[in-house]
C-alpha cells in the first residue's frame, strides 16, 4: 500500500485559531538530565546543584533546574507547532507552577490562540498557549509563544487576523511559589555570594562579565536532549545562508548561567513575563549577558523574596549595558530581551 506515512509538520495555513494540539512523546526527566544540563551550561545555582542546600530551604528531593522543565515541555511543541519556523519570536506569560525532580513525565497540549499572515504572503505568525503536566496531570508551568511559520501553499487564503491579548508581564501576587519554601535559614556561603533581596535596587544593572562562544555541536546537542527538531537548528539545506541557527532556549539557558554571577541568589524563576528573540545567534558567536532590577515584591513564603529582572544576551560584551538606541530600536549585538520573575533571600 503506498501512502506517505512520514510528518512534514503544520504549515501556516494548516492552523486554525482554537485548535488544540496533544503534543507526542512524554518525556520522564533523569538525574542525567542534570548532569547534562551542566556541562552544556556554566549553572552553578545551589537548589539544583545540591541535594543538601535544597533539602535546607525546604525542597527535597531537589528539583532540576527551572529551565529543564521548560525546554522539555517546549520541544514537545516543535513538531506540531514550529518544525517549519522561520524562527520563534517571543513568550509571554509563563509561569512555573511547581518545580520538577527526577521521576516526572512532562506531557504538553497547545492551543492555537492567534494567526496573522505576513505581508509577503510567504509566512504567517502563529501563537499558540502550551500547558506541560506530569504523570498526576498536575501543571508543571504554561506559557504563551508565537513562531513565525512558512506557508505550504502561497496561494492559500489569508486567515481572519486574530492577535491575541497577552499580558506585559504576570503580576507578583500571581507567582505560584513552590510549597515548602523557605529561605530563612538560606546559607549564603554556600550559595555563594552574599547578596539579598534588599541589596537590590529598581533600575541597577549588573554586567554578568563572562562570555561563552557557540558552538555547532553543542548547541545541537543541546537541541537534542530536549527533542526539539526544528530543521533550522541540525540542517544547513533549511535556511538559504546555509548556517544553523541557534535554538533560541540555548541562548536563554546560557544567559541565566552567566547571570550567577552578580545574582547567585537568584535561585528559582517563578515567571518568564516576556520575551523576545531580537537577533539570530550561530556558532562563533560570544554570548554575554547582562541585567538590570525592573521591579521587586514581596512573597507569603517565609525569608522569600521576587525580584523582576531583564536578562539580556549579547553578541560580544557591551560594558555600558544598552539595550535600546536613540530611534528606541535594539542595540547592535542584542540576542535576547528576557523579563523574568526570579525568587531570592530577604
Amino acid at each position: 500500500m503506498s501512502g506517505t506515512k512520514t510528518n512534514p509538520g503544520n504549515f501556516f495555513e494548516d492552523f486554525e485559531v482554537g485548535q488544540v494540539l496533544r503534543h507526542a512523546t512524554p518525556r520522564t526527566v533523569t538525574e542525567g538530565d542534570r548532569a547534562a544540563y551542566g556541562a552544556l551550561y556554566p549553572t552553578r545555582f545551589a537548589v539544583p546543584s545540591s541535594a543538601e542546600f535544597a533539602a535546607s530551604v525546604g525542597l527535597s528531593p531537589a528539583p532540576v533546574e527551572d529551565l529543564i522543565a521548560f525546554h522539555i515541555a517546549f520541544g514537545k511543541t516543535v513538531p506540531d507547532v514550529s518544525l517549519n519556523a522561520v524562527a520563534n519570536l517571543g513568550y509571554a506569560e509563563c509561569r512555573f507552577h511547581r518545580p520538577v525532580v527526577p521521576g516526572d513525565t512532562i506531557a504538553t497540549r497547545s492551543e492555537v490562540i492567534g494567526l496573522k499572515q505576513n505581508s509577503n504572503g510567504k509566512t504567517g505568525v502563529v501563537y499558540v498557549r502550551s500547558t506541560a503536566t506530569n504523570q498526576r496531570d498536575e501543571v508543571v508551568l504554561d506559557w504563551a509563544r508565537w513562531v513565525m511559520v512558512h506557508k505550504r501553499d502561497l496561494d492559500a487564503p489569508a486567515p481572519e487576523t486574530v492577535v491575541p491579548d497577552l499580558a506585559p508581564a504576570v503580576a507578583a501576587d500571581d507567582l505560584i511559589l513552590p510549597a515548602g519554601l523557605d529561605f530563612t535559614t538560606y546559607d549564603f556561603e554556600a550559595a555563594g555570594e552574599p547578596h539579598r533581596f534588599d541589596d537590590y535596587e529598581i533600575g541597577e544593572k549588573i554586567d554578568h562579565v563572562d562570555g561563552v562562544t557557540l558552538t555547532d555541536p553543542e548547541h545541537m546537542l543541546a537541541t537534542r536532549l530536549w527533542q526539539n527538531t526544528a530543521k533550522v537548528h541540525f540542517n544547513t539545506e533549511a535556511r538559504p545562508d546555509g548556517n544553523r541557527l541557534v535554538y533560541g532556549g540555548h541562548v536563554i539557558s546560557l544567559a541565566r548561567a552567566l547571570s550567577f554571577n552578580g545574582l547567585a541568589n537568584g535561585q528559582l524563576i517563578a515567571a518568564i513575563n516576556a520575551g523576545a528573540h531580537v537577533s539570530p545567534a550561530f556558532a562563533g558567536d560570544t554570548v554575554y549577558a547582562w541585567s538590570e532590577v525592573l521591579d521587586k515584591a514581596e512573597t507569603p513564603a517565609p525569608g522569600v523574596g521576587a525580584l523582576r529582572l531583564r536578562l539580556v544576551a549579547t553578541k560580544g560584551r557591551d560594558e555600558s549595558m544598552t539595550l535600546r538606541g536613540s530611534d528606541d530600536t535594539y542595540a547592535p549585538g542584542v540576542l535576547l530581551d528576557l523579563d523574568v520573575w526570579a525568587l531570592v533571600p530577604r
